[in-house]
């Protein structure tokens, strides 16, 4: 059973999330909150496998919120989908920075909302192609500080990192660069030990940071 928070400021929402998920078999919702300050409280105290995230709300914001529960001990097994809008791109990087491991846009189907749900709750990371390409527009536009690449990668590991780059899964991954699927969880696992990453969102973000691959690469 996957255990499930909903957070929304606005009650007719976070009700139709409620609703939906509530409805669907191996998901159970645990807690809802209004906005980050309550988001808080309710993850600290019934601790969920994943919180479905608004950003903008009052008195404390999605992402702000986001800080807070990851960075608390109790609730380190906790994984957050920010629901973001098409106008927020620079928040979806500040979210990526804060460590959330999915990002939904709004207007997305009640079914891929589930689907992410399952997906976050098994550890990977899920972020929507239209959000990934405007991610990758705004890191080109407005750079961070550029990262050192980490010299302990091996080249195999840089060959699996820029495939995670590009959105591919483990099985796509597999397939391009002939190793078993074993292996290439293998060398995901690894580059988020030696990165010391969540998953695979932040990988995203180091590959472009840091120079391994850039927009237009395929």
């Amino acid at each position: 059973m996957i255990r499930v928070a909903v957070v929304d400021d606005q009650d007719l929402v976070r009700a139709g999330f409620i609703l939906l998920l509530g409805s669907a078999p191996g998901i159970e919702v645990v807690g809802e909150a209004n906005d980050g300050i309550e988001a808080i409280s309710i993850c600290r105290r019934t601790t969920p496998d994943v919180v479905v995230m608004d950003v903008r709300m009052p008195h404390l914001d999605g992402l702000s919120a986001t800080r807070t529960i990851l960075a608390d001990p109790s609730c380190a097994d906790t994984r957050i989908i920010v629901l973001t809008t098409f106008d927020e791109d620079e928040l979806v990087m500040e979210a990526l920075r804060s460590g959330a491991s999915g990002f939904l846009l709004k207007d997305t189907r009640p079914a891929q909302l589930l689907d992410a749900i399952e997906v976050v709750a098994a550890g990977e990371a899920l972020l929507h192609p239209r959000v990934t390409r405007r991610l990758i527009e705004q890191l080109v536009a407005h750079p961070e500080p550029r990262l050192i690449p980490d010299d302990r990668l091996t080249d195999r590991e840089r060959d699996v990192l820029l495939a995670v780059a590009r959105g591919l899964s483990n099985q796509e991954i597999a397939a391009e660069l002939y190793l078993g699927y074993g292996t290439v969880k293998t060398h995901v696992s690894t580059l988020l030990t030696k990165l010391s990453y969540r998953d695979r969102a932040q990988l995203v973000m180091y590959a472009y940071e840091a120079g391994y691959t850039s927009p237009g690469d395929s």
